[in-house]
């Protein structure tokens, strides 16, 4: 597509602009295919394709879910033959009654019938809240029509924005505006496009309402282009079905596509999804990526439009396929084992037996199991089913009590998480509780755990302990939920804590967009303070119920109030998308509004909450009802004038789109009038060429219908000045003057307010027909204000004469061999020769010649020639290029690289070759990773290229000389041998030139297997250290390390002692006891420990603890009061014995330790007893411990006893007789 045509696309009507040459001809449209003549199922959303965003604008219509269903031959000739329905979720009858309009639901499905000559009947579900209606007629667009016009009749009136790229929006409006209309027509929404100066980049445009939604894009990953809001306006599911036209043009315009294939069958789609390898291949290396939203059963796909359709077609396929290959069969099976059967355990039926297996929802009734696949396949796929479902056990645990409490237990469990915790402390098993759906409604409320049978049985008595302390242990309170939020604030966090703290009682209020009233109290089981008595239980829940009582009696006494308020001001209460109604609920959320049918009465208001707010808030409607009224009477004021006749469609705008936004911002209704007298219709032929007048009605506010008034004058005005201007621009500087996307002329229309239309490859302007002339291919014709236009044309001249300074052009050509390199790694050496000159360069990549290609060269002389100069440097570097290579074992390849390419640079470099790794990268190329070949090439400079081969072979024959050995080195003494931070072993491999790795080090595994490895062969693995280098280097190293190595030490003696385990603290010591052995070069193993602590825990302080003063017998200035208790040491000790294994170096150091020992076991005989001695502070501890503990260990030695003083507390703990 030529700059022009480009620019012409772009310069398509925009919806809100005035079109300077408004067209006086309407333009056909194609009528919209009629939807399929099926019976979908009511209760299906997805058997509407027509609503759905997706529908095309265009295209044919997505079949029905449930296929066209056949047509049955009428026996009576007053049967209808066409028929449809829909389902409308939530009815809006907010509009009802206003401008005549019908005011209830039968009145407004009679008008229907009525107008278009159908047969209507609606059912209402009430369990779902949703109403289906049935259309029948004789004629099909008669049927068609009359369910757009009941879709907006009961539907509410959203606004969506769709941004749209810039360079899509000529495609959105078509050619005078066609696609738009045919979209508009179609769905009967409005759809605004704002003027390109409103605009901002990047999708930050003006225009958009403050209740609009942003809809993104499906190519969310294509380059930041400018983008344009495009704001549809009206019916919900008619904005839905005009958005989804929108998009399907935008995603035909763009590069990159989302494409979906809907409605999967549920028991298709197992099938489909390994498949996903398939899919892919089908892309042929196309950037695609896929994604499943299983809920609905569809597959998206997003990438490159051309890849994307493969794929697209390969699933249909495999859809298709499987749908006509696989049948089924339908089995029972409890309801509790149908969580077998679903996740993993399908993906592992499927895996086995290439059978899918689908179950019903566990929150539906029925036990049905349906297992499809095909024919021959159904009976493994049974049997694995049936494996399956008994792999693990199941028990059904019920919930005891009537179901008000089984209730108040499973909301605990729920609340505090209890499931996850089960789950996490029993790896063998999982715990279901019910689905929150079926919680109010069931009669039984059970806990399913499933999992292997000791892990169940465990996590069922942890269950039932804690289903038995919960007995007698909740309760509910009810407290209106309006004030839930006052009283669980921030504000009573401190005092709802404290019901834990000193009650030991669990407040847990219900989520607050449930709106129920109920508070479950709960008596803390897992509290290590709570106690087992049911009548405690009973009196702490009592006491938390009356404190929340009298809390919500403080907070508010809640009222209702009903206010009659006729149904048309009702959305004046309401406001722009319920701003008005959540100002008057306000922060808090603690009203309740309900209006009109919500409220029981179309001409009432119920407001409910705190008695202040509901005062406040039956204040502020009344407020605001009056306001309405009085606005009324106000804005009946009514003004009249005229304005040109010839004005009056570019005033108004296409599809009155430009006088329906004025009408939006002020608020006022204009009218244009043609009641002009009889008589002017009789005026002759020379009279037409009087100028007339149309009439213009403004009607609302004074100061507004002012306002009105005059902005239509002031554009009259402009466009009485309007001008135009043909200017001579030679054919080849047109695209330079409209710039790439029409971004040079763009920036003239917006500055000077003008429009600039090139001709087009044809030499025929767009809009020729206007100008009753055809613009030549050298002519460029400019439209607007005599000074724009006067503007635009002089800097449109300017711009030509320096274009035609700097548009020089050359042409030349190199080898192609050398286009790649001129080029770059994407591109990256021709766009930094565009940068450094600044000239435009083209590469010819499509010439028939495949030895040399054509570059062209525009700009100024200078840039031409630096670029020139440069690109040929290049090919001619190329052209003294050699290319030779050399053959290296693959298995060297890694290491000549070496770790980063270390080792190839540093290679390189000794050649004396260039440090650009760029540069590098070309001349040595080693075999892809996988590849098997041997084979290195080397292309470049070609006495370089002969010093790196020679380099080359050189290393790769040092590497084919290297050798592994192994030496044996006990695991004990590698640490030595390795050294801090690795220093000695980095010395023995810099003395001998050979590589040593130790087990345990990264790349001993991959240096090989020793060549001596069959000496080595009864060598522990943890033992054998592995050498590599040249075979000198090798055998130097092993002998060093075999130098090194210590010989074992000799054996020792053992003994034993039987120690009892009520003992052990005091005979260790903490650890001082074996301490002391080890300087006797002995060791000792337990084989057993206590579990119990060191000491018995401290009494509770009794009335008859005695108390002790401690003076300072020297000053006597300390006095302090100490508390001192006395227990006995081993009375609830450990009973039995741990057998004391000795290892010592000789018969002597082993009988010096045993006899310690029992020495240490006589004392701790005799430490009966245990003081605990409690100061107020631990300001004395310093003078009791004394420097370095001096004091201390003077009373331990004095008085045989062991005393600890503790780090924590004031507490010093004796121990002794």
């Amino acid at each position: 597509m030529s700059a022009a045509q480009d620019l012409q696309r772009r310069h398509a009507e925009l919806e809100g602009a005035p079109d300077p040459f408004p067209s006086l001809v309407d333009t056909p449209v194609r009528a919209r295919i009629a939807p399929s003549n099926g019976h979908p199922d009511p209760e299906s959303v997805d058997a509407f394709p027509s609503l759905a965003p997706a529908a095309s604008a265009t295209g044919r219509p997505a079949a029905s879910a449930w296929g066209a269903a056949p047509r049955i031959k009428a026996t009576v000739s007053k049967q209808p033959l066409f028929s449809d329905s829909f389902t409308v979720p939530v009815i809006d009858l907010s509009s009802a009654g206003r401008d005549g309009k019908p005011t209830s639901l039968g009145e407004i499905m009679r008008t229907v019938s009525n107008q278009f000559k159908i047969k209507l009947d609606a059912s209402t579900n009430q369990r779902l809240k949703q109403t289906t209606f049935f259309l029948k007629s004789e004629h099909k667009k008669e049927l068609e029509k009359a369910k757009k016009t009941l879709l907006a009749m009961l539907s509410p009136t959203v606004t969506v924005v769709l941004n749209a790229p810039a360079s899509t929006i000529p495609s959105l409006i078509g050619v005078k505006g066609a696609t738009l209309k045919q979209i508009r027509d179609q769905t009967g929404v409005k759809i605004d496009i704002p003027r390109k100066d409103a605009l901002v980049a990047n999708g930050q445009a003006n225009g958009g309402t403050p209740s609009g939604t942003a809809t993104p894009l499906p190519d969310a990953d294509e380059e930041d282009e400018p983008t344009i809001p495009v704001t549809i306006t009206g019916a919900q599911p008619l904005v839905l079905e005009a958005q989804g036209m929108l998009q399907e043009i935008i995603s035909a315009r763009t590069s990159r596509t989302t494409q979906r294939v809907k409605d999967i069958p549920s028991h298709i789609l197992p099938f489909i999804i390994p498949r996903r390898a398939k899919f892919m291949e089908a892309a042929e290396n196309g950037d695609v990526s896929l994604s499943l939203n299983q809920t609905v059963g569809e597959i998206s796909v997003t990438g490159d439009r051309e890849a994307v359709g493969r794929v697209i077609e390969s699933i249909k396929s495999a859809v298709e396929y499987f749908i006509t290959e696989v049948t089924h069969l339908k089995m029972t099976l409890p309801k509790r084992q149908h969580r077998l059967l679903i996740g993993k355990g399908a993906d592992e039926i499927m895996a086995e037996t290439r059978c899918a297996v689908v179950v019903q929802k566990l929150e539906e009734p029925g036990d049905e199991v349906v297992v499809w696949g095909r024919g021959p396949d159904l009976p493994g796929g049974l049997s694995a089913v049936m494996d399956k479902a008994n792999s693990a056990y199941i028990h059904e645990f019920p919930l005891p009590g009537p179901i008000a409490v089984s209730r108040q237990l499973l909301t605990y469990m729920i609340r505090v998480g209890y499931p996850k915790t089960l789950n996490s402390e029993n790896p063998g098993a999982e715990v279901y509780t019910p689905p929150a759906v079926t919680i109010e409604k069931a009669q039984v409320l059970n806990v399913d755990i499933v999992g292997e049978k000791p892990a169940v049985d465990a996590m069922v008595r942890q269950v039932s302990q804690l289903v038995g302390k919960l007995i007698g242990a909740t309760k509910d309170v009810s407290i209106d939920w309006l004030i839930h939020r006052i009283i669980n604030s921030h504000k009573n966090a401190k005092k709802i804590k404290s019901f834990h703290e000193n009650q030991n009682v669990l407040v847990f209020f219900p989520p607050e967009s449930a709106e129920q009233s109920l508070v479950l109290l709960v008596y803390d089981p897992t509290s290590p303070s709570a106690s087992p008595s049911p009548v405690e239980k009973t009196q702490k829940l009592e006491e938390v119920e009356k404190e929340l009582l009298k809390m919500a009696k403080d907070a508010a006494d809640v009222k209702s109030e009903t206010i009659t308020v006729e149904k048309k001001w009702h959305e004046a209460v309401i406001g722009k998308n319920g701003t008005t109604l959540n100002a008057i609920i306000g922060e808090d959320k603690t009203l309740s509004v309900k209006l009109g049918a919500e409220a029981g009465d179309e001409n009432i208001i119920i407001v409910r909450g705190i008695s202040a707010d509901v005062d406040r808030a039956v204040k502020e409607i009344k407020k605001i009802v009056e306001d309405a009224q009085n606005d009324e009477i106000v804005s009946s004021y009514s003004i009249e004038f005229e304005v040109g006749q010839e004005f009056v469609g570019r005033i108004v705008g296409s599809q009155g789109s430009s006088i329906n936004k004025l009408r939006d911002a002020l608020g006022v209704k204009i009218d244009f009038l043609d009641d002009h007298d009889e008589k002017d219709k009789d005026v002759g032929k020379k009279k037409k060429a009087v100028q007339q007048k149309a009439k213009v009605k403004i009607t609302g506010r004074k100061e507004n219908a002012e306002e009105a008034k005059r902005r239509i004058i002031n554009q009259a005005d402009r466009l009485a000045d309007e001008t135009s201007e043909v200017l001579k621009i030679p054919r080849q500087y047109h695209p330079s003057l409209i710039g790439q996307s029409g971004k040079y002329v763009i920036r003239l229309e917006e500055k000077y307010d003008v429009k600039i239309t090139f001709p087009r490859d044809n030499g025929e302007g767009a809009d020729s027909k206007n100008r009753d002339q055809t613009l030549k291919p050298d002519e460029v014709f400019v439209k607007g204000g005599k000074k724009g236009v006067a503007q635009a044309k002089a800097e449109l001249l300017d711009a030509l004469e320096f274009e035609k300074e700097s548009n020089h052009v050359a042409k030349f050509t190199v080898p192609t061999r050398s286009v790649a390199r001129i080029l770059g790694r994407g591109g990256a050496s021709i766009n930094e020769i565009k940068d450094m000159t600044g000239a435009q360069i083209d590469v010819d990549k499509s010439n028939d010649d495949g030895n040399i290609t054509h570059i062209t060269l525009r700009g100024t002389k200078p840039a031409i020639a630096e670029a020139q100069a440069a690109i040929l440097a290049i090919a001619e570097q190329v052209h003294e290029e050699v290319t030779d290579s050399v053959t290296i074992e693959n298995k060297f390849h890694r290491t000549l690289i070496g770790q980063g390419g270390q080792g190839l640079k540093e290679l390189i470099a000794r050649c004396g070759g260039p440090n650009d790794p760029k540069v590098q990268a070309g001349l040595v190329r080693f075999p892809r990773q996988g590849e098997p070949s041997d084979e290195v090439l080397l292309r470049g400079d070609p006495k370089l290229v002969a010093k790196v081969k020679a380099e080359l072979e050189k290393t790769a024959a040092t590497l084919r000389d290297r050798i592994v050995l192994g030496v044996e080195v006990p695991a004990a003494q590698h640490r030595a041998l390795i050294g801090r931070g690795g220093q000695h072993l980095n010395d023995l491999q810099n003395r001998t030139g050979a590589q040593v790795q130790f087990p345990g080090s990264r790349s001993y595994q991959s240096v090989g297997e020793p060549a001596n490895g069959e000496e080595l062969a009864n060598v522990d693995a943890a033992d054998l250290v592995k050498i590599s280098g040249t075979r000198t280097a090798c055998e130097k190293a092993v002998e060093e390390l075999k130098a090194q190595v210590k010989p074992p030490a000799p054996e020792g003696v053992t003994g034993t002692i039987n120690v009892p385990l009520k003992y052990h603290h005091a005979v260790s010591q903490q650890g001082a006891f074996f301490r002391s052995l080890r300087s006797l070069n002995v060791q000792v193993e337990q084989s057993a420990s206590p579990k119990n602590p060191a000491v018995p825990p401290r009494p509770a302080p009794s009335i008859e603890s005695t108390t002790a003063r401690i003076d300072d017998p020297e000053d006597g200035t300390t006095v302090v009061e100490a508390q001192w208790q006395v227990a006995p040491n081993y009375q609830d000790a450990e009973e039995g014995e741990a057998v004391w294994t000795f290892k010592a170096p000789d018969e002597a150091a082993l009988e010096k330790a045993l006899q310690i020992t029992r020495d240490a076991i006589e004392h701790a005989e005799g430490m009966s007893h245990v003081g605990f001695l409690t100061l107020p502070d631990r300001s004395a501890f310093p003078r009791i411990v004394g420097a370095k503990g001096s004091n201390v260990a003077r009373l331990r030695a004095e008085s045989k006893a062991d005393i600890t003083v503790s780090r924590e507390d004031n507490t010093i703990v004796i121990v002794g007789k």
